[in-house]
């Protein structure tokens, strides 16, 4: 491989800060509003033009798809994006549990005012590419934009890239699935000019319920057994038909999923039915595929919908999300790394911030909170070997494959980045170490903040 070899060059340091969100998805953001309502100054950074992350940007509207009656939750933050989103007509009733489905567009709004109540700094339309570091302790970013590199100096960083970009490149040890055993990434859609009467006529004349999950890829699954007579908003049988008719190439059985609502407006919108296996999120040749090969099979989605699907003759595209949906990267390998017993069998922690209820979702593994059960997650999850000043929050924490299918979901991610985010600020605060920070501390303002913890 050539090679080039830069100039060394000064880098303007344009902001101080005590604490650096690096990501604005629902792990970033509620990091970015803990910590601020924790009585810290925040900066929080991101590529895109809105925060949000898989919210906004890629399209996942059913953020608590997994809620029924004897779900038990931590609240916090996580519950205040439905909230507010409801509150500014930016929510609906999600089709398949007791939550409301966030709308993508919508939730920018809602996103932004929330960041400015808080006091929070957004930086957006900015990279990370670097981080700043003093031995073993990151003292800041560097960042890409069109205003060239900058530097951004802050006491703790906040990893919320959902790809442990900061850990890792600060030299954290991390760990990453083969791209060949990773989770299957999604491009999500929105359909227009759908006959609501019709569609849903259609869907009550014969409903899908989990056990009818099956196909390629994601859609092959093992429930627990008590999800299987449940409704799901599944769809599958047309495009079957499509690909019986020659409607759609005989190889993509993969192409199956769930919509999440249907508007008076004629819209159908967080169409989940593209799955990719084999997506590298952190190889940009890779992704630059899935985006491609993702649009081109919604393409043979609508054209199946409209033959064969009721209600949608007419349909037509409305949007895609503006980037692919990966779910499977790199995790950081923290000081404690999450198991499939702790997520399967109710996990204790001394040093809990928060609870999540037992929802696994991925590697062919579902099971819905529905008797009330619940795990902790422990604060150490989010703490990467090595490095200081440096706590995760999202996806990227530590555990392990089965123990991943549960906290990367969006909701989790929430829970983790409340908890990180008020961690930073009592580290701040305290002028400790993050991994000697006072977790009683750190749980009374959790509670302050109306997170259940225990």
């Amino acid at each position: 491989m050539r090679r080039i070899t830069e100039p060394e060059r000064q880098i303007d340091v344009i902001r101080e800060t005590d604490v650096i969100v690096v990501g604005s998805g629902p792990g970033g953001l509620a990091a970015a509003l803990a910590a601020a309502r924790a009585g810290v100054e925040v900066v929080l950074v991101e590529r895109f033009g809105c925060m949000g992350g898989n919210i906004t940007v890629v399209g996942v509207e059913g953020f608590a798809w997994y809620r029924h009656e004897q779900t038990v939750e931590a609240g916090g933050i996580g519950r205040e994006f439905e909230d507010r989103a409801k509150d500014m007509g930016a929510a609906v009733p999600e089709s398949q549990s007791l939550s409301y489905e966030l709308d993508s567009e919508g939730f920018k709004i809602v996103a932004d005012r929330l960041v400015e109540e808080a006091g929070v700094q957004p930086m957006l339309h900015r990279q990370f590419v670097a981080p700043v570091m003093d031995g073993d302790a990151i003292t800041g970013i560097i960042t890409e934009s069109k205003a060239g590199r900058e530097a951004i100096l802050g006491k703790v960083v906040i990893d919320a890239t959902g790809d442990a970009d900061v850990a890792h490149r600060a030299g954290a040890p991390t760990r990453m699935t083969p791209p060949e055993g990773m989770m299957a990434a999604s491009v999500m859609f929105h359909l227009a000019g759908v006959d609501k009467r019709t569609f849903m006529a259609g869907i009550q004349n014969d409903p899908q319920t989990y056990k009818d999950w099956g196909g390629g890829g994601e859609w092959v699954i093992e429930t627990s057994g008590k999800e299987d007579a449940m409704f799901s908003p599944f769809i599958k049988k047309p495009f079957d038909a499509a690909i019986r008719d020659g409607l759609i190439p005989a190889h993509l059985t993969t192409i199956a999923g769930t919509w999440g609502a249907m508007h008076d407006t004629g819209e159908l919108t967080y169409m989940n039915l593209i799955q990719l296996d084999g997506v590298d999120g952190t190889d940009p040749d890779s992704l630059t595929r899935g985006e491609i090969e993702g649009r081109r099979q919604v393409g043979h989605a609508i054209e199946a919908l409209k033959r064969y699907m009721p209600g949608c003759g007419n349909a037509r595209l409305r949007n895609f999300g503006m980037s692919i949906g990966i779910r499977d990267t790199r995790k950081i390998d923290a000081l404690y790394d999450m198991t499939e017993t702790d997520v399967r069998e109710e996990g204790r922690f001394e040093d809990s911030i928060g609870i999540y209820p037992e929802f696994i979702d991925g590697y062919g593994i579902l099971i819905l909170p529905t008797t009330g059960r619940y795990m902790q997650i422990p604060f150490r999850s989010l703490l990467p070997k090595k490095i200081r000043n440096l706590v995760v929050a999202g996806r990227s924490s530590g555990g392990d494959r089965i123990a991943h299918a549960a906290t990367r979901n969006m909701s989790c991610c929430a829970v983790m980045g409340q908890g990180a985010g008020i961690a930073a600020a009592q580290a701040v605060r305290s002028n400790r170490d993050l991994a000697e920070v006072d977790i009683v501390a750190v749980q009374t303002e959790l509670a302050r903040q109306g997170v259940r913890y225990s």
